[in-house]
């Protein structure tokens, strides 16, 4: 029987963060309110949900801001592979997530508590701890955060940082 001698070309890949015009701001993120203001301009006058994550340093300030998803009059798909996307590659401490509201109620539904959750543990389990999610209103006059409301958390108050230390 005749053998055959495959060969298979491994292709190498190259992942690169591409800057583009944004939001210009020197703040540092202490409060809800204060993240409110470096983006409302940009998500509360859309007329469909936007998911946006806002990557931070280790000392809340804005590394930058990625649109993760553009949906519809009351819906936007978030996956959480693209919400940390642009975290890992910009190598952020921490993230607050954002989407608007164009209806101009701040109240969250049951879907935006499954995701906060959800994206919380996954942050949790990448080391990108989720400080907070806001959601902006048309307009910008009403908001609502997680973190303030206690909701962000399972216990109301975020995970203590766990180091493990090995011996040899």
């Amino acid at each position: 029987m005749k053998e055959h001698s495959f060969v298979y070309e491994l292709p190498v890949v190259s992942l690169r963060l591409v800057k583009e015009p944004g939001i210009r701001t020197d703040k540092v993120i202490s409060s809800s309110k204060e993240a409110v203001e470096v983006v409302k301009d940009l998500i509360s006058g859309c007329d469909r949900e936007l998911f946006c994550v806002l990557n931070l340093r280790t000392d809340g300030s804005v590394i930058n801001l990625n649109v993760v998803s553009m949906g519809t009059l009351d819906c936007a798909l978030v996956s959480p592979r693209e919400v940390f996307k642009s975290s890992l590659l910009s190598n952020a401490a921490n993230v607050i997530l954002f989407h608007n509201h164009p209806s101009g109620c701040a109240t969250p539904s049951k879907e935006d508590h499954v995701i906060t959750r959800r994206l919380a543990d996954c942050g949790e389990l990448l080391g990108i701890p989720v400080l907070d999610h806001i959601i902006a209103c048309a307009g910008g006059e009403q908001s609502y955060s997680f973190a303030d409301n206690g909701s962000l958390h399972k216990s109301g108050k975020p995970p203590k940082e766990k180091r493990v230390v090995r011996e040899r």
